[in-house]
Parts: C-alpha cells; structure tokens; sequence
C-alpha cells in the first residue's frame, strides 16, 4: 500500500458510495486506476464492506453505554462470545487485557432498556461473573474505521 491507496481509502471513509470518477479528481488519478486499485484493496480485505453511519438521534437509540465484562471460568468464554454477539444492541464485543476480560459497546434507547439488557441478558449468560457499566454523556469523535 502506499499514500494513494490511503488517500483511495480516506475518501471512501468519508463517502462509502463515492464513485471513481469522484475520488480520481481528489486524488490526480484517472478513474481506470482508481476503480483497479479499489478492487485490488477489495480483494486483498484491507476493504472488508462498505457501510453506513446512522444517526442514532434519529432512530431513537441515544444511550450509548460502555459495559466491561468478567467471565468466571475458561469453559464459559466460548458460551459468552457465541450469546453476546447475537444481540442487536451491541455494537462491538472486544476481548482486553487489564481487570476485565471484554468490553462491550451497547447502544440502547434509554436506561430502562439498558437496565434490562444487563439484568435479563447479560448477567444471565453463563459465566458471567460482574460487570461495570459506564454511560456516555456526549461523543466527541466516533469513527468506524482506523
């Protein structure tokens, strides 16, 4: 990869549905070049999908919590990932190191909904031993790539 492809990268960061023609004039490349270079970066996954960013004000999803997980026993893990994923409300499971072993990102309407996923889901998933949950007051910047 070189500063081309990031700058290919950059700008479909910022318009997922920009067109070759759009993203040769921005980065002094003819749109043949640009379209192979897309499919190349496409075919080797730096490209995994193109996506889209809702508004979540707009859907009624405006409680975005922060929720660090404890599993109690390694034969539990597997248990855990396989459930945690299937839930709409969790945007990302990531497993870290420190005092807790996950860190979930949850989006919810509002607290009731948050107090019932972590009181009638999460907490009843095997294995789950303790929780703390942090709520975002305001997101300053929130990207969904690198």
């Amino acid at each position: 990869m070189d500063g081309i492809d990031f700058a290919i990268l950059n700008e479909l960061k910022e318009n997922g549905r920009a067109s070759a023609s759009e993203i040769s004039r921005k980065v002094n490349l003819s749109i043949p070049a640009v379209a192979e270079r897309i499919r190349k970066l496409e075919q080797a996954e730096v490209i995994q999908q193109y996506t889209i960013k809702i508004n979540r004000d707009k859907i009624e999803k405006r409680l975005l919590a922060f929720i660090f997980v404890n599993i109690d026993e390694t034969e539990n893990i597997d248990r855990f990932r396989n459930t945690i994923v299937q839930y709409n409300c969790v945007l990302e499971c990531h497993h870290v190191a420190g005092n807790y072993d996950y860190l979930l990102k949850v989006i919810v309407e509002d607290t009731q909904e948050l107090e019932e996923f972590l009181s009638k889901i999460l907490k009843k998933i095997k294995g789950v031993s303790g929780s703390n949950t942090i709520i975002s007051l305001m997101t300053l910047k929130e990207e969904i790539n690198f």
